[in-house]
Formats: structure tokens, sequence, C-alpha cells
């Protein structure tokens, strides 16, 4: 992955829940000196198993051929569904980096205690692996899990797009849209 290029777009995914049913999503493409190059929006099941497979569309629906990463805010979205980023890396070609902002001790025992006897869905929690924190030069730290890129890619890519505060800016911006879906929803 060439991160020092000037013109290395992220595809960045982050989503906001609205309601008990579904949760939207919000991809963002944008360069690497902050220029958004264009949005694609998606919905999913809360509690469900639809994240990969709808993140997946987006990113067909999107039709960029020049993307040169995806970025994802969180493995684990919308009440436990969890998202598949080696599948989305084998399908695209591409790096994927999963992002999230707080440590945890993990979710298994959650999934156990909310989906009793779906091994499944724990199985693929467990598939996704350890986090890795990254300290950034804002002087918060953010951790992260990678596929297609090395730890210090993974490291690199998100000091580069985290220009302040610990959220990488095309989830940052991908967030805001997606609520902005979300309330725009509701009202009707």
């Amino acid at each position: 992955m060439q991160l020092q290029k000037s013109g290395i777009r992220v595809l960045g995914i982050a989503e906001s829940c609205a309601s008990r049913q579904q949760s939207h999503l919000c991809g963002c493409v944008m360069r690497r000196d902050l220029h958004i190059d264009g949005f694609v929006f998606g919905s999913v099941t809360v509690g469900g198993d639809d994240a990969t497979t709808e993140i997946l569309r987006m990113i067909r629906e999107l039709d960029r051929h020049d993307l040169n990463l995806i970025m994802i805010s969180g493995c684990v979205i919308a009440w436990y569904n969890i998202i598949d980023p080696a599948v989305i890396h084998t399908h695209t070609s591409l790096p994927v980096i999963c992002v999230s902002y707080e440590e945890s001790e993990g979710l298994e025992e959650h999934i156990r205690h909310h989906f009793h006897g779906d091994e499944e869905r724990v199985a693929r929690y467990q598939s996704l692996g350890d986090r890795t924190e990254i300290y950034l030069p804002t002087g918060y730290s953010l951790f992260a899990r990678g596929w297609g890129v090395t730890e210090k890619e993974l490291s690199r890519a998100c000091i580069l797009f985290t220009h302040h505060g610990k959220i990488p800016e095309p989830l940052r911006v991908a967030r805001i849209a997606a609520r902005s879906v979300m309330q725009y929803q509701a009202r009707k």
C-alpha cells in the first residue's frame, strides 16, 4: 500500500443506529489531502448477520476502481452484527482496517448472553483476532485490526488520516453523514 501518495483514496464506513430494527451505514471516499470524493449509503439489520453482505453491496454500488484502502468504524456494529473484514478484503483485494476507540475486554460473553447457542456468531467474533493499540500524534490512541496490511501500514494509515482527536477523518465524516440520514428518515 502506497501511503505516501497524496492521492490515496480511503473508503471510510460508519453507522448510525436508526431503530431497533435498522441501522444506517455511510461510506465516504476521502483522499489523503481530506478531499471528499464520494458517498454511498446502506442499511443493516440490528442484531442481524447482514453487515458484510451490505458493505460489499455498497462497494459494488460505489463502483470505484481508484480506492486504496477500506476503513470501517468497528467490526461489530448494529447490536452484534459482525462484519467479516477478511471476506471484504478477499472480495475487493483492498486492505481493510477496522477501528475502535475504547479499551475492551471483548464481546464474547455479551454475544453468548444475547444470542444463546449461536456458536457461528461467536466463531465469527473470535476470528476477528486481537486489536493493536495505535498511539496518535494528537495525544489519543485508538485500536485497530487489519487485513491485507502490515502492522506498520496499519499504524501509518490510522495516523495519516487522524488529524485531531482519535477518529480518522473518513470515519468521522461517514458517521456524520450516516447520522444525518438517520435524522432525515426519522422525520418521514
